[in-house]
């Protein structure tokens, strides 16, 4: 069994994901801002560690907590992050910041730490939970795209970089998940750009009503990778992902711009 660290636990795919490998037999550490929000996966057996991922201090104390029990960390997923939708006119750039020391920053530097006790004992897993959002785009989307598409780049220059230490990268791309990344985004998202010259289209997206999958179509795909001897490099799961992908890469921007474009008229 592995020694895993699960990000973003609170809720959502982080939560499903942690449960989905507890079920297995690992030893789960969980980590997020809101410890209290993990009791149930501390009773399950989960190890609940309190975590700011944008705070250095906090980054390192999770990692020496958990290199100096088990010396070096079987598999870590990088599931932390948020959205903030508003148009780029009307979203201010420490709000773009902020999300980019979320998604991107706070990941590597938790990821940055972790690898040299993997690359020294050659094995590893780094699963870095970006989204379809990294493969397309949205309208009023652009910050939170940026984060993701940078995900994707940055995840897949570290997968060659450790691959002849045989360190495995996979990146995990979601579709659209019942989650609290809605209601995270929709009130901030009308605040910014609901009342201007996007706010017919900001109410648009604020009203659409796409199908969800459930987060623990995502763990499963998480726990897949986990168990692979040899995991793929990208797992997709979640209503959409596969055919907006699809789309987008096959059929071009104009095609796919009408596409997204005809939901929120």
């Amino acid at each position: 069994m592995s020694i895993i660290l699960v990000t973003g636990a609170s809720s959502g795919i982080g939560k499903a994901t942690a449960r989905s490998l507890l079920q297995q037999g690992h030893t789960v550490y969980v980590a997020a801002r809101r410890v209290e929000a993990m009791q149930d996966l501390e009773a399950q057996g989960a190890i609940p560690l309190r975590m700011d991922i944008t705070q250095e201090a906090d980054v390192a104390a999770v990692v020496e907590r958990i290199q100096t029990k088990h010396g070096a960390l079987d598999v870590l997923v990088n599931n932390a992050g948020y959205a903030i939708y508003g148009s780029v006119e009307e979203t201010a750039l420490d709000d773009a910041r902020a999300q980019f020391e979320v998604n991107l920053f706070g990941l590597a530097r938790l990821t940055q730490l972790l690898i040299p006790a993997m690359r020294e004992r050659g094995r590893g897993t780094i699963i870095n939970v970006s989204s379809m959002g990294g493969k397309i785009y949205t309208p009023l989307g652009a910050w939170y795209h940026a984060t993701k598409h940078a995900v994707e780049g940055w995840s897949d220059a570290l997968r060659i970089e450790l691959k002849p230490f045989g360190v495995d990268v996979v990146v995990i791309e979601p579709g659209i998940i019942a989650t609290e990344f809605g209601d995270v985004m929709t009130q901030p998202m009308l605040d910014r750009s609901g009342h201007g010259p996007y706010g017919e289209l900001a109410h648009a997206i604020a009203g659409s009503k796409a199908p969800m999958s459930q987060p623990s179509v995502v763990a499963e795909a998480i726990t897949r990778a986990v168990q692979a001897r040899r995991p793929k490099t990208r797992y997709v799961a979640g209503n959409l992902a596969r055919p907006l992908m699809f789309v987008r890469k096959y059929f071009g921007d104009r095609v796919y711009d009408r596409l997204i474009m005809s939901q929120f008229r």
